[in-house]
């Protein structure tokens, strides 16, 4: 049976505006929707008798009565601002910003919904789960992590998630986040019917990595049970179309080594010093004390390079990938044939 993505229905009487936006959903690997472009409400209504549409978002100058009749799933108002006070009833998103503020707020809406949605087919290979841990500090994990994301982000839908206690991400990125980590897990908790949605409106990108806001407060992390953060892989897995999943793990994860049991390939960043040699092997002799005997066989332990910048904030983390660091990843990537 063939299975079809949903339709994202954008109709905007700005032919630069609705083609622009199409064409920018079309580039995020993460849209698990297959996207519609109208530019004016009479070809729309015409699509909408044949083709049933799950999200619609349209501008308030193109809703006429025969829109409104339309047996879509969602209407939301791409508003200039000020609208009609009868369109008070649907909701709106703010249509001059960011293109990824307006995904992340239509998605937000959608996932809002008490109601689950019908189920999204989500069309893509298997998520492959890397994980990126060490127990040394000041070993450049955190950066190696996002710069591999970034770089296999290129032409790959992948998702990062730092389960750190403190990640330092507001501060770096000189930015507070409306949600976090910790929504996304109090939702999960909440057995939430449109998770999926949910991490939608939360994710943020770097490029074109996605990343979901790493949590604020170490508890946040460490009162996580296991159970709980392989509810949310297996959702991420199953329901989303991110084809890399990112784990970016700290001491503070609870039952450390039953996620790592998770990932296909861990990437551990290592040093050459006394102590740090011999944090390695006690790490390894716990695998083997705690029967975790297959994580040997996918842990390859890294060195990575120390790089030099004079770069801040987000232009630090976009630059990663053009620094002895990126290069050494595609090197490696090349060389073993990565994902």
């Amino acid at each position: 049976m063939n299975r079809h993505k949903s339709i994202f229905a954008v109709c905007d009487l700005e032919v630069e505006y609705a083609y622009n936006f199409m064409e920018y959903l079309n580039h995020k690997k993460n849209i698990p929707f297959e996207v519609q472009a109208f530019t004016g409400p009479e070809v729309l209504c015409s699509y909408a008798r044949e083709h049933p549409i799950e999200i619609l978002l349209i501008s308030g100058k193109a809703i006429n009565d025969a829109v409104k009749q339309l047996k879509v799933n969602m209407l939301i108002v791409l508003s200039e601002g000020v609208h009609h006070p009868e369109l008070d009833q649907y909701p709106s998103v703010y249509k001059y910003q960011s293109s990824d503020n307006v995904i992340r707020e239509v998605m937000s809406c959608y996932g809002a919904d008490k109601e689950p949605h019908q189920e999204t087919p989500v069309l893509k290979h298997e998520t492959q789960i890397i994980g990126v841990y060490s127990p040394i500090g000041r070993t450049q994990k955190t950066s190696f992590a996002l710069t591999l994301g970034q770089i296999l982000a290129k032409d790959r839908a992948v998702l990062y998630l730092n389960l750190e206690n403190f990640s330092g991400f507001d501060l770096l990125l000189e930015q507070n986040f409306d949600h976090t980590l910790s929504d996304l897990l109090y939702f999960l908790r909440q057995e939430n019917v449109n998770l999926p949605y949910k991490l939608g409106g939360m994710v943020q990108s770097i490029q074109n990595l996605d990343f979901v806001p790493p949590a604020l407060c170490p508890m946040d992390i460490q009162c996580t049970t296991c159970e709980e953060w392989m509810s949310l892989i297996d959702m991420i897995v199953k329901d989303s179309s991110y084809e890399i999943l990112i784990l970016d793990l700290g001491d503070g994860v609870h039952e450390l080594f039953r996620i790592l049991e998770s990932c296909e390939q861990i990437y551990v960043p290592i040093r050459s010093d006394a102590f740090s040699i011999a944090k390695i092997a006690q790490f390894e002799h716990l695998l083997h004390v705690w029967g975790h005997d297959s994580l040997p066989k996918k842990i390859q332990k890294i060195k990575p390079p120390f790089h030099t910048t004079n770069h801040t904030g987000r232009s630090y983390i976009e630059n990663l990938v053009w620094s002895e660091l990126g290069d050494h990843i595609r090197e490696m990537r090349r060389r073993e044939n990565l994902f």
